[in-house]
């Protein structure tokens, strides 16, 4: 741990953090704002558009969400406040606002370089736009992404939290023992993952819009019965998110060590929410059945608004409010549990927050099972290894509930960043394809219109 700690702090320092910031702040100014364009996104998302693709456009956002909308929006928000205080909620949003450019950026760039595998299906990301559109001499670049994102699937955000959280979670709500949740999460995964990309579209599309409706609904109910206490929330987030925080009885440290750890707590969980700079969305984005890079992605953007914006949020007031960030060591899963029992009556808050977990848990384990075949596949120049990839996944899943909390976290924040680096690299050698393309759609919608108002 000590070991893995120390490499966190590397990997998110003010390097990887600047980086994050002046990316999405870069496109956020050089693209006027895409961010204020989320009305198109939600039309663009209804509407069915014609064009080549193994999955609708739906399907796709379906997808990505699917691996972003995890137990980070659980486990990982209440893990983020006990880390960095309720300082951190505030730069999750922070990262979640800039994000979105981002991640507008990065889908584009994917459907614009997408190519099609030796088996005819689309195969596309940052280690496609990279290299293709930076040239063969950025190849390393796009290497090095692959390689990571293939571990981050393996050891990070794919399968140990994931797992950990379910089996976690089922066990306290409803006394199932470790083993037989495993077992059971193990299979389902491998029946879904064998299946390919239609099959895990399907499965999301299906499970996706419920389980967020149903937990929104959840989080909804539990701040109108606490509504007195939304105000004094916000006031502990905006203060603590720039002054020292003490929790648990313990003392609060020095402005720049308590607001920096608030900070990097924060945007490490933001990016793990909802990988908005980490490049992972952009390989499922490059399947969608579209010929508009642009259009594809205001659609994605969606996914960064819905996962931290609304559902994060909504999990730290509730946690917040709770005054278990101050009082109890509670921390994970665990924490959740706790303040939603409290938020609601009975034993609501619970099975919330596990079914929840469950669902989520189970969607990001299928989508990252798709990232990671896909960099396997540029890795090895073909689709050969796509079946040794899935086994080695399969693997890792049922060895996943038997692994400590704080190890499994801290794991994959270190393999978000490296991830990440190269990805941002890309993303601004590549801005002026990505503002060339956007200027031009929206010139054309601007025409469109004149044109049908004449």
């Amino acid at each position: 741990m000590d070991i893995l700690a120390s490499i966190q702090t590397v990997v998110w320092g003010p390097v990887t953090i600047v980086l994050l910031f002046a990316t999405g702040l870069y496109y956020t100014i050089r693209l006027k704002g895409i961010q204020l364009q989320l009305g198109k996104s939600f039309k663009y998302m209804l509407e069915k558009e014609e064009g080549s693709g193994d999955v609708s456009a739906f399907g796709s956002l379906c997808t990505a969400l699917a691996a972003t909308i995890g137990t980070g929006s659980i486990v990982g928000v209440a893990t983020a406040l006990k880390a960095g205080g309720p300082g951190a909620l505030f730069w999750m949003w922070i990262s979640a606002i800039l994000g979105m450019a981002t991640k507008y950026a990065e889908c584009v760039l994917a459907v614009k370089f997408r190519i099609t595998d030796d088996k005819g299906q689309m195969a596309g990301g940052p280690m496609y736009y990279i290299e293709n559109g930076l040239g063969k001499k950025f190849k390393w670049l796009a290497i090095l992404f692959a390689f990571f994102g293939t571990f981050t699937a393996l050891l990070g955000c794919g399968t140990f939290p994931q797992v950990n959280a379910i089996a976690e979670s089922v066990g306290t709500a409803f006394n199932v023992p470790i083993p037989i949740v495993g077992a059971i999460v193990t299979i389902l995964v491998a029946v879904v993952i064998f299946g390919g990309i239609n099959s895990i579209s399907k499965v999301a599309e299906l499970i996706v819009p419920v389980m967020a409706i149903l937990y929104i609904g959840g989080c909804i109910v539990a701040l109108i019965l606490n509504a007195s206490l939304i105000p004094a929330a916000f006031s502990k987030i905006f203060e603590a998110a720039f002054t020292p925080y003490a929790m648990g009885g313990g003392v609060a440290g020095t402005v720049i060590i308590s607001v920096m750890t608030a900070m990097r707590t924060g945007v490490a969980r933001g990016v793990y929410t909802n990988e908005a700079g980490l490049g992972s969305a952009p390989i499922v984005v490059a399947a969608a059945q579209t010929n508009s890079p642009v259009r594809q992605g205001l659609i994605s953007m969606i996914g960064v608004f819905l996962t931290t914006i609304i559902i994060c949020t909504m999990t730290g007031l509730v946690v917040i409010m709770s005054g278990f960030l101050e009082t109890t060591d509670l921390d994970g899963g665990l924490l959740s549990n706790a303040a939603f029992q409290m938020a609601l009556p009975g034993n609501i808050g619970v099975y919330i927050v596990s079914i929840g977990l469950v669902f989520f848990a189970f969607t990001t384990i299928i989508g990252w099972a798709y990232y990671g075949e896909r960099c396997i596949v540029y890795l090895t120049s073909g689709t050969k290894w796509i079946f040794a990839f899935r086994v080695v996944y399969v693997i890792c899943i049922a060895a996943a509930p038997y692994l400590s909390l704080q190890a499994i976290w801290t794991l994959a924040d270190i393999t978000n960043a490296l991830m990440a680096f190269p990805n941002l690299v890309g993303l601004l050698l590549l801005s002026p394809i990505v503002i060339k393309e956007t200027n031009a759609f929206f010139a054309d919608l601007k025409e469109q219109k004149q044109n049908a108002n004449m």
